[in-house]
Protein backbone atom coordinates (compact mmCIF):
# COMPACT_ATOMS: atom_id res chain seq x y z
CA UNK A 1 0.00 0.00 0.00
CA UNK A 2 1.40 3.24 -0.93
CA UNK A 3 -0.06 6.85 0.65
CA UNK A 4 0.46 10.26 0.01
CA UNK A 5 -0.17 13.05 3.23
CA UNK A 6 -0.92 16.41 1.32
CA UNK A 7 -0.67 19.63 3.73
CA UNK A 8 -0.12 22.94 3.17
CA UNK A 9 3.13 23.34 4.47
CA UNK A 10 5.30 22.12 7.57
CA UNK A 11 5.22 25.11 8.56
CA UNK A 12 4.10 25.88 12.92
CA UNK A 13 1.00 24.14 14.12
CA UNK A 14 -1.00 20.81 15.38
CA UNK A 15 -1.65 19.13 12.26
CA UNK A 16 1.92 20.39 10.53
CA UNK A 17 3.53 18.49 13.56
CA UNK A 18 1.47 15.30 13.35
CA UNK A 19 2.61 14.76 9.83
CA UNK A 20 6.01 14.91 10.65
CA UNK A 21 5.98 13.37 13.66
CA UNK A 22 3.86 9.94 12.15
CA UNK A 23 5.53 9.46 8.69
CA UNK A 24 8.48 7.98 9.92
CA UNK A 25 6.26 5.89 12.27
CA UNK A 26 3.98 5.02 9.41
CA UNK A 27 7.13 4.01 7.38
CA UNK A 28 8.49 2.33 10.08
CA UNK A 29 5.67 -0.33 10.25
CA UNK A 30 5.49 -1.11 6.68
CA UNK A 31 3.41 1.32 4.93
CA UNK A 32 5.30 3.16 1.84
CA UNK A 33 4.35 6.43 2.78
CA UNK A 34 4.86 10.04 1.43
CA UNK A 35 4.33 13.97 1.74
CA UNK A 36 3.73 17.14 -0.68
CA UNK A 37 3.54 20.25 0.51
CA UNK A 38 1.52 23.09 -1.46
CA UNK A 39 4.58 25.25 -0.19
CA UNK A 40 7.64 23.90 -0.17
CA UNK A 41 9.37 26.97 2.62
CA UNK A 42 12.16 24.91 4.32
CA UNK A 43 10.36 25.35 7.32
CA UNK A 44 11.94 23.97 10.72
CA UNK A 45 9.37 21.04 10.51
CA UNK A 46 10.27 20.78 7.34
CA UNK A 47 14.05 20.64 7.40
CA UNK A 48 13.60 18.27 10.54
CA UNK A 49 12.00 15.56 8.39
CA UNK A 50 14.06 15.70 5.63
CA UNK A 51 16.83 14.91 8.16
CA UNK A 52 15.16 11.60 8.78
CA UNK A 53 15.58 10.52 5.12
CA UNK A 54 12.15 8.07 5.49
CA UNK A 55 9.93 9.34 3.17
CA UNK A 56 10.11 11.23 -0.46
CA UNK A 57 9.07 14.84 -0.13
CA UNK A 58 7.65 16.74 -2.75
CA UNK A 59 6.67 20.59 -3.18
CA UNK A 60 4.15 22.26 -5.34
CA UNK A 61 5.00 25.92 -4.78
CA UNK A 62 6.99 28.82 -2.85
CA UNK A 63 4.30 31.51 -4.20
CA UNK A 64 0.68 31.49 -3.12
CA UNK A 65 -1.28 28.26 -1.78
CA UNK A 66 -4.51 29.74 -2.70
CA UNK A 67 -3.84 29.91 -6.46
CA UNK A 68 -6.18 27.07 -8.43
CA UNK A 69 -3.36 26.19 -10.43
CA UNK A 70 -2.13 24.10 -7.82
CA UNK A 71 -4.94 21.96 -8.57
CA UNK A 72 -3.38 20.90 -12.20
CA UNK A 73 0.15 20.01 -10.23
CA UNK A 74 -1.49 17.33 -7.97
CA UNK A 75 -3.02 15.54 -10.67
CA UNK A 76 0.02 13.57 -11.25
CA UNK A 77 0.11 12.62 -7.84
CA UNK A 78 -2.86 9.97 -8.08
CA UNK A 79 -1.15 7.58 -10.25
CA UNK A 80 1.61 6.69 -7.98
CA UNK A 81 -0.62 6.31 -4.80
CA UNK A 82 -3.35 4.10 -3.53
CA UNK A 83 -4.52 6.19 -0.77
CA UNK A 84 -4.12 10.17 -0.81
CA UNK A 85 -4.27 11.33 2.88
CA UNK A 86 -5.34 15.64 3.18
CA UNK A 87 -5.03 17.88 6.24
CA UNK A 88 -6.32 21.48 6.29
CA UNK A 89 -7.63 24.34 3.95
CA UNK A 90 -7.17 24.93 0.78
CA UNK A 91 -5.10 21.18 0.01
CA UNK A 92 -9.02 20.50 0.83
CA UNK A 93 -10.29 21.95 -2.37
CA UNK A 94 -7.49 20.75 -4.35
CA UNK A 95 -7.14 17.29 -4.06
CA UNK A 96 -10.92 17.40 -4.59
CA UNK A 97 -10.96 19.45 -7.47
CA UNK A 98 -7.56 16.95 -9.21
CA UNK A 99 -9.84 14.53 -8.08
CA UNK A 100 -12.29 14.99 -10.14
CA UNK A 101 -10.10 15.72 -13.39
CA UNK A 102 -8.12 12.52 -13.34
CA UNK A 103 -9.26 9.19 -14.48
CA UNK A 104 -7.07 7.13 -11.60
CA UNK A 105 -9.12 7.45 -8.58
CA UNK A 106 -7.21 6.23 -5.43
CA UNK A 107 -9.18 6.62 -2.27
CA UNK A 108 -8.86 10.20 -1.19
CA UNK A 109 -9.22 10.76 2.67
CA UNK A 110 -9.20 13.79 4.52
CA UNK A 111 -8.41 14.60 8.55
CA UNK A 112 -10.90 17.48 10.00
CA UNK A 113 -8.60 19.05 12.73
CA UNK A 114 -10.53 21.89 13.75
CA UNK A 115 -14.56 22.02 15.77
CA UNK A 116 -15.24 24.78 13.22
CA UNK A 117 -13.43 27.44 10.57
CA UNK A 118 -14.55 30.87 9.29
CA UNK A 119 -16.17 28.79 6.11
CA UNK A 120 -18.86 27.32 8.21
CA UNK A 121 -20.28 31.06 8.97
CA UNK A 122 -20.89 31.67 4.84
CA UNK A 123 -24.04 29.89 3.59
CA UNK A 124 -21.86 30.03 0.30
CA UNK A 125 -19.40 28.57 1.26
CA UNK A 126 -21.60 25.99 3.30
CA UNK A 127 -22.99 24.46 0.07
CA UNK A 128 -19.43 24.69 -1.47
CA UNK A 129 -18.19 22.75 1.40
CA UNK A 130 -20.58 20.15 0.87
CA UNK A 131 -19.78 19.36 -2.29
CA UNK A 132 -16.17 19.39 -1.73
CA UNK A 133 -16.27 16.97 1.22
CA UNK A 134 -18.75 14.63 -0.78
CA UNK A 135 -15.34 14.09 -2.92
CA UNK A 136 -13.21 12.01 -0.28
CA UNK A 137 -13.92 8.16 0.14
CA UNK A 138 -13.93 8.92 3.97
CA UNK A 139 -13.62 11.88 6.80
CA UNK A 140 -11.53 11.18 9.58
CA UNK A 141 -12.46 13.28 13.02
CA UNK A 142 -9.89 13.98 15.69
CA UNK A 143 -12.30 14.51 18.63
CA UNK A 144 -15.23 13.32 19.66
CA UNK A 145 -16.98 17.53 19.42
CA UNK A 146 -15.04 17.86 16.24
CA UNK A 147 -17.12 14.66 14.49
CA UNK A 148 -20.32 15.95 16.37
CA UNK A 149 -19.84 19.64 14.67
CA UNK A 150 -18.46 18.30 11.38
CA UNK A 151 -21.20 15.98 11.12
CA UNK A 152 -23.87 18.79 11.47
CA UNK A 153 -22.20 20.99 9.18
CA UNK A 154 -22.49 18.35 6.48
CA UNK A 155 -24.97 16.34 6.98
CA UNK A 156 -23.89 12.99 5.45
CA UNK A 157 -24.33 9.42 6.38
CA UNK A 158 -22.63 8.21 9.72
CA UNK A 159 -20.18 5.93 7.26
CA UNK A 160 -18.78 8.57 5.73
CA UNK A 161 -16.82 9.44 8.76
CA UNK A 162 -14.25 8.02 11.08
CA UNK A 163 -13.59 9.45 14.99
CA UNK A 164 -9.71 8.90 15.44
CA UNK A 165 -8.15 10.92 18.17
CA UNK A 166 -4.98 12.20 17.71
CA UNK A 167 -1.53 11.53 20.07
CA UNK A 168 1.97 12.00 20.86
CA UNK A 169 4.96 10.40 20.87
CA UNK A 170 4.73 10.52 25.02
CA UNK A 171 8.90 8.75 24.83
CA UNK A 172 9.64 12.54 23.73
CA UNK A 173 8.02 14.20 27.23
CA UNK A 174 8.79 11.44 29.59
CA UNK A 175 12.61 11.61 30.46
CA UNK A 176 13.88 14.84 28.68
CA UNK A 177 15.67 17.35 30.90
CA UNK A 178 14.51 21.28 30.81
CA UNK A 179 16.27 23.74 29.70
CA UNK A 180 17.81 26.33 32.72
CA UNK A 181 15.30 28.79 33.85
CA UNK A 182 17.83 31.41 33.81
CA UNK A 183 18.76 31.01 30.18
CA UNK A 184 15.08 33.09 30.11
CA UNK A 185 14.71 34.98 33.23
CA UNK A 186 15.82 34.33 36.74
CA UNK A 187 15.99 31.33 39.17
CA UNK A 188 13.68 32.53 41.43
CA UNK A 189 11.11 33.36 38.61
CA UNK A 190 7.53 31.55 37.85
CA UNK A 191 7.43 30.64 34.77
CA UNK A 192 4.20 30.33 32.72
CA UNK A 193 4.30 28.62 28.97
CA UNK A 194 1.80 28.51 25.82
CA UNK A 195 3.27 26.84 22.69
CA UNK A 196 0.78 28.25 19.62
CA UNK A 197 0.56 29.59 16.30
CA UNK A 198 -0.52 33.26 16.44
CA UNK A 199 -4.00 33.18 14.89
CA UNK A 200 -7.15 34.38 15.24
CA UNK A 201 -8.13 30.93 16.64
CA UNK A 202 -5.76 30.91 19.08
CA UNK A 203 -6.31 33.48 22.48
CA UNK A 204 -2.89 34.94 23.61
CA UNK A 205 -4.09 37.97 24.30
CA UNK A 206 -5.94 36.76 27.21
CA UNK A 207 -2.78 35.20 28.83
CA UNK A 208 -1.19 38.18 28.50
CA UNK A 209 -3.65 40.47 30.39
CA UNK A 210 -3.77 38.21 33.28
CA UNK A 211 0.28 38.99 33.82
CA UNK A 212 -1.17 42.48 34.84
CA UNK A 213 -3.34 40.49 37.70
CA UNK A 214 -0.30 38.41 39.13
CA UNK A 215 3.18 39.54 40.81
CA UNK A 216 6.16 40.28 38.98
CA UNK A 217 7.85 36.79 40.19
CA UNK A 218 5.20 35.40 37.21
CA UNK A 219 6.78 35.23 33.76
CA UNK A 220 5.58 34.23 30.20
CA UNK A 221 7.04 32.31 27.56
CA UNK A 222 5.10 32.55 24.13
CA UNK A 223 6.14 29.97 21.43
CA UNK A 224 5.22 30.09 18.08
CA UNK A 225 4.89 32.18 15.06
CA UNK A 226 1.63 33.92 13.36
CA UNK A 227 0.19 36.82 11.63
CA UNK A 228 -1.05 37.96 15.00
CA UNK A 229 2.45 38.47 16.67
CA UNK A 230 3.09 41.94 16.42
CA UNK A 231 -0.03 42.51 17.72
CA UNK A 232 0.63 40.31 20.93
CA UNK A 233 4.02 42.28 20.85
CA UNK A 234 2.29 45.76 20.77
CA UNK A 235 -0.19 44.34 23.57
CA UNK A 236 3.33 43.13 25.93
CA UNK A 237 4.53 46.92 25.48
CA UNK A 238 1.21 48.44 26.14
CA UNK A 239 0.96 46.57 29.04
CA UNK A 240 4.62 47.20 30.34
CA UNK A 241 5.13 43.81 30.37
CA UNK A 242 7.98 43.73 28.21
CA UNK A 243 10.60 42.50 31.15
CA UNK A 244 7.79 40.19 32.24
CA UNK A 245 7.14 37.76 28.29
CA UNK A 246 9.64 36.52 25.91
CA UNK A 247 8.71 36.23 22.45
CA UNK A 248 10.74 32.81 21.34
CA UNK A 249 9.02 32.00 17.31
CA UNK A 250 9.48 29.14 16.21
CA UNK A 251 11.74 26.31 18.53
CA UNK A 252 12.33 22.87 18.01
CA UNK A 253 12.95 22.27 21.66
CA UNK A 254 9.75 21.96 22.90
CA UNK A 255 9.67 18.91 25.64
CA UNK A 256 12.57 20.93 27.29
CA UNK A 257 10.76 24.44 27.39
CA UNK A 258 7.68 22.23 28.92
CA UNK A 259 9.86 21.43 31.20
CA UNK A 260 10.79 24.36 32.20
CA UNK A 261 7.69 25.89 32.80
CA UNK A 262 5.96 25.70 36.09
CA UNK A 263 2.61 25.71 34.51
CA UNK A 264 1.43 25.13 30.61
CA UNK A 265 -1.41 27.49 29.76
CA UNK A 266 -3.45 27.15 26.29
CA UNK A 267 -6.02 29.94 25.94
CA UNK A 268 -7.40 29.46 22.24
CA UNK A 269 -11.21 30.35 21.26
CA UNK A 270 -11.42 26.77 19.54
CA UNK A 271 -9.55 23.33 19.45
CA UNK A 272 -9.18 20.46 17.12
CA UNK A 273 -8.21 17.99 19.64
CA UNK A 274 -5.18 20.13 20.10
CA UNK A 275 -1.57 18.44 20.22
CA UNK A 276 -0.15 21.14 22.66
CA UNK A 277 -2.55 20.33 25.03
CA UNK A 278 -1.67 16.86 25.22
CA UNK A 279 1.99 18.00 25.17
CA UNK A 280 1.32 20.25 27.94
CA UNK A 281 -0.72 17.37 30.42
CA UNK A 282 2.17 14.85 28.96
CA UNK A 283 5.05 17.18 30.61
CA UNK A 284 4.33 16.48 34.13
CA UNK A 285 3.29 20.30 35.05
CA UNK A 286 -0.08 21.48 35.77
CA UNK A 287 -2.01 22.16 32.50
CA UNK A 288 -4.62 24.88 32.65
CA UNK A 289 -7.05 26.05 29.17
CA UNK A 290 -9.83 27.74 28.03
CA UNK A 291 -13.48 26.35 28.13
CA UNK A 292 -13.51 25.79 24.55
CA UNK A 293 -14.66 23.35 22.03
CA UNK A 294 -12.16 20.95 21.67
CA UNK A 295 -10.31 21.56 25.24
CA UNK A 296 -13.21 20.59 27.64
CA UNK A 297 -13.59 16.98 26.95
CA UNK A 298 -9.64 16.13 26.92
CA UNK A 299 -8.78 18.60 29.58
CA UNK A 300 -11.94 18.43 32.29
CA UNK A 301 -11.43 15.80 35.46
CA UNK A 302 -7.24 16.34 34.62
CA UNK A 303 -6.09 19.70 34.31
CA UNK A 304 -7.93 22.82 35.17
CA UNK A 305 -10.53 25.30 32.51
CA UNK A 306 -11.08 29.37 32.31
CA UNK A 307 -14.04 31.17 31.04
CA UNK A 308 -12.80 32.03 27.64
CA UNK A 309 -11.52 35.49 27.32
CA UNK A 310 -11.42 35.74 31.34
CA UNK A 311 -7.69 36.91 32.24
CA UNK A 312 -8.74 37.61 36.01
CA UNK A 313 -10.02 33.57 36.29
CA UNK A 314 -6.84 32.35 34.78
CA UNK A 315 -5.22 34.79 37.13
CA UNK A 316 -7.09 32.74 40.02
CA UNK A 317 -6.24 29.27 38.73
CA UNK A 318 -2.63 30.12 38.25
CA UNK A 319 -2.10 31.98 41.63
CA UNK A 320 -4.38 28.68 43.36
CA UNK A 321 -1.38 26.21 41.53
CA UNK A 322 1.11 28.46 42.61
CA UNK A 323 0.25 28.72 46.41
CA UNK A 324 -0.61 25.16 46.93
CA UNK A 325 2.05 22.59 46.09
CA UNK A 326 -0.07 19.77 47.13
CA UNK A 327 -2.78 20.99 44.89
CA UNK A 328 0.09 21.50 42.08
CA UNK A 329 1.57 18.20 42.52
CA UNK A 330 -2.22 16.62 42.52
CA UNK A 331 -3.20 18.43 39.36
CA UNK A 332 0.11 17.83 37.40
CA UNK A 333 -0.02 13.96 38.18
CA UNK A 334 -3.69 14.19 37.15
CA UNK A 335 -2.83 15.38 33.76
CA UNK A 336 0.15 13.09 33.12
CA UNK A 337 -2.33 10.09 33.45
CA UNK A 338 -4.38 11.49 31.35
CA UNK A 339 -1.92 12.45 28.19
CA UNK A 340 -1.44 8.52 28.53
CA UNK A 341 -4.51 8.09 26.24
CA UNK A 342 -3.23 10.34 23.46
CA UNK A 343 -0.22 7.79 22.61
CA UNK A 344 0.61 8.20 18.82
CA UNK A 345 1.67 4.89 18.08
CA UNK A 346 -2.30 3.63 18.99
CA UNK A 347 -3.16 6.58 16.74
CA UNK A 348 -1.14 5.19 13.89
CA UNK A 349 -2.33 1.81 14.64
CA UNK A 350 -5.73 3.05 13.92
CA UNK A 351 -4.69 4.62 11.10
CA UNK A 352 -3.30 1.67 9.41
CA UNK A 353 -6.03 -0.40 10.29
CA UNK A 354 -8.16 2.04 8.44
CA UNK A 355 -6.05 2.31 5.76
CA UNK A 356 -6.48 -1.52 5.16
CA UNK A 357 -10.62 -1.21 5.00
CA UNK A 358 -10.55 1.19 2.20
CA UNK A 359 -8.25 -0.14 -0.15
Amino acid sequence: MKVLQVINSLNTGGAEKLVLETLPLYNKKGIAMDLLVLDGANYPFLKTLKKQQCCKIYSLTNKSIYNPFLIFKIIPYFKKYDVIHVHLFPALYWVAFASMLNLKKPKIIYTEHNTTNTRRSSAIFRLVDKFIYKRYTKIVTISKEVDLNLRSHLNFKPSKFKLINNGINLKNYKNVNPNPKNIFFTEHDKILIQVSSFTEQKDQATLIKSLTELPNYIKLLLVGEGELKPECEALVKKLQLTSRVQFLGIRMDVPQLLKTADIIILSSYHEGLSLSSIEGMASGKPFIASDAPGLTDVVKGAGLLFSVGDAQSLAKQIMKLLNDENYYNEVANACLERSKKYDIQMMVEKHIGFYKTIT
